[in-house]
């Protein structure tokens, strides 16, 4: 089992930074891929970025160059540092992790829902233009 707490999520204007963070517990050694999810009002919950237990990073298309994924693995802490944030970033964000390695189903990363196991209850991000 793993535990997952997010924290950092909050109100910015366009423009602005955040950093979210995601600490995890439990099984953490065992953890093969963790990654961040979000959801905007009325649409689907979509990867953001994922990191492997290798350090391999991948993002979503729609995310590169504003969003960076880290973990530091000494804190047990997964951050997702978002910059130039805009009004379209508004979204619930959630950590997820699993103890297969990213990919495991075969497909792009992050990669679908259903890839990972443990969920955190998430931390709402909203910017204001």
């Amino acid at each position: 089992q793993v535990q997952l707490v997010e924290s950092g999520g909050g109100s910015v204007q366009a423009g602005g930074s955040l950093r979210l963070s995601c600490a995890a517990s439990g099984n953490t050694d065992r953890t093969g891929c963790m990654a961040w999810f979000r959801q905007p009002p009325g649409k689907e919950r979509e990867g953001v970025a994922s990191i492997d237990s290798d350090g391999r990073i991948t993002y979503a298309d729609s995310m590169k160059g504003r969003f960076t994924i880290s973990n530091d693995n000494a804190k047990n802490t997964l951050y997702l540092q978002m910059n130039s944030l805009k009004p379209e970033d508004t979204a619930m964000y959630w950590c997820a992790a699993d103890l297969r390695r990213c990919g495991w189903y075969g497909g792009r990363t992050p990669g679908p829902i259903y890839a990972y196991n443990y969920w955190g209850r998430g931390t709402q991000v909203t910017v204001s233009s």
